[in-house]
């Protein structure tokens, strides 16, 4: 699965891209998925929920752990991908950076979406130094 050069990433590793209405789209990477394997539950918040950047708007269990979701902005919560459920993870183990994002949200500051995160080409060098 090819990573987006559009987006941001957290060291988390949660992504975020400006989309063109100046909503962000927030989602975990395809790493995320990879590690957590058997993903079990997701918790996401609700649409009109106010998100902190680097704090938890959610979380996501599988058989192995239990992380939570950072938020790489401010903002508001506009919409909540209602198709990433507990009885359906395929979307995020098959397109994590399109069907499988999380939320959506009007962010404060959009500027903020580039403090704190990492380029693509930044994040797979983290990726790289986390597998030795």
């Amino acid at each position: 699965m090819a990573r987006p050069d559009n987006a941001r990433y957290l060291e988390s590793h949660e992504w975020g891209r400006l989309e063109d209405d100046g909503t962000i789209t927030i989602g975990i990477t395809d790493f995320a998925v990879d590690q957590l394997n058997d993903l079990t539950f997701v918790d996401l918040p609700e649409a009109g929920d106010k998100v902190v950047k680097g704090e938890a708007f959610g979380e996501i269990e599988s058989v192995k752990a239990v992380s939570d979701l950072i938020s790489p902005v401010n903002g508001e919560i506009t919409e909540v991908h209602e198709g990433v459920d507990d009885d359906d993870f395929s979307a995020l183990k098959t397109d994590a950076f399109g069907k499988g994002w999380l939320i959506k949200v009007k962010p404060d500051n959009a500027d903020e979406l580039n403090e704190g995160t990492k380029s693509l080409a930044e994040y797979e060098k983290q990726l790289e130094e986390e597998a030795h």
